[in-house]
């Protein structure tokens, strides 16, 4: 059984009963790479991931594995494509994984099929980026309501939030490439905020933490206010870019331009998120004081220094960052009136419905844990 990540599961089904039998490529990567989320048995294919045989009863899909930097594979890829939906990339938060590795894959990669979409005449483009391109930079800045005409651009030189900025400005500016047959490349970029729902690798860890913690939450994050998205209404957003790229009367509004997705999903902290997606099945936040957001910031700063003397010998990776400090402690919500207004976006899930779904997936992580230790145990 081969994993797809949840957002790629959503966006093969929804691509196939869209496409109207023209083939889409869709891009994936299996799982983020982060130390804590590879040693998570939580992260099975059973909980997290679809297989390609339970997918084919369902849609016409062929599978492709290949390497994002080989040019001739994605060469081979592209043939026969109407369409690319790029949502392969490196997701790393604590700068755990090398910088030349994320830097490849996330940008030269990108870089790579945008070559290969020219060279095999494929005319759309739509790239998943992420939220981080625009911050927070400061866990003092307050965003609220923030939308595409705002200038906010992040000025972290973290891996995979400078990494994300370069592939999003990378495909912003190949729009209107000519392409091999005399054609056109039309592209786009969608960000959205912190995705959660089934199959969350982020989700998925933090309920793995608290199961070893006698269901105890972590509560580092109690000070961020955010609007996380629902996983199945950011596929629905990319396939709505995809019709919208299509149309010649939407594509000269579309074209070339950014759009924050997030949807009714209640504006919250990320600590609370996670209590609420999962009180139904015992777990809790830690009650216990947290230390202040400014002394956090500089003990990372202090920790990120040991880290830089010791690199010539050792190589030592902070259990938190400054750029991760701020990330999980900032006001930045985003509104999603532009996506409504050009390509008719509206959440296909209620706040309701995406809850739901989410805890029983949760729901199914617990049972599967406890399982787990039972067979330990015998």
């Amino acid at each position: 059984m081969f994993p797809f990540s949840p957002l790629s599961t959503r966006l093969a089904t929804c691509c196939a009963l869209s496409a109207k039998g023209e083939p889409v490529l869709l891009t994936w990567r299996c799982h983020h790479w982060d130390p804590e989320l590879l040693d998570c048995p939580c992260l099975s294919v059973a909980s997290l991931s679809i297989s390609v045989e339970e997918l084919q009863s369902k849609i016409k899909l062929t599978l492709l594995e290949g390497d994002i930097l080989d040019e001739q594979c994605l060469k081979g890829a592209c043939q026969g494509i109407s369409a690319v939906i790029h949502t392969a990339s490196v997701i790393d938060v604590r700068d755990a994984v090398p910088r030349e590795t994320i830097m490849n894959v996330n940008v030269k990669g990108t870089q790579l099929l945008l070559e290969a979409c020219v060279q095999a005449s494929v005319p759309v483009f739509i790239h998943t980026s992420t939220i981080e391109v625009a911050g927070p930079n400061s866990y003092r800045e307050i965003i609220q309501d923030g939308h595409e005409e705002e200038h906010h651009e992040s000025v972290w030189s973290s891996s995979y939030p400078y990494s994300k900025k370069l592939a999003e400005k990378a495909v912003l500016g190949a729009n209107g490439w000519a392409l091999k047959n005399g054609g056109t490349l039309y592209t786009c970029a969608l960000r959205p905020m912190y995705i959660y729902g089934e199959g969350s690798a982020f989700l998925s860890a933090f309920m793995h933490g608290a199961l070893k913690n006698n269901g105890i939450l972590t509560n580092h994050c109690r000070f961020s206010r955010v609007n996380p998205v629902y996983v199945g209404n950011v596929a629905w957003a990319h396939i709505l870019a995809l019709r919208a790229l299509r149309d010649p009367q939407k594509v000269p509004n579309i074209q070339g331009q950014f759009y924050y997705i997030s949807d009714d999903t209640p504006h919250q902290s990320y600590d609370d998120l996670n209590y609420t997606l999962s009180r139904e099945w015992g777990f809790c936040l830690d009650s216990r004081m947290s230390l202040p957001i400014s002394l956090q910031y500089w003990l990372a700063f202090l920790l990120e220094i040991v880290s830089f003397l010791l690199s010539p010998i050792y190589k030592y990776n902070p259990c938190f960052n400054r750029h991760l400090v701020t990330l999980s402690n900032s006001v930045f919500i985003f509104s999603y009136k532009k996506a409504q207004r050009d390509l008719g976006y509206e959440p296909l899930y209620t706040w309701e419905e995406a809850k739901q779904k989410t805890k029983e997936w949760i729901g199914s992580l617990v049972r599967q844990y406890k399982e787990t230790l039972k067979t330990k145990i015998h």
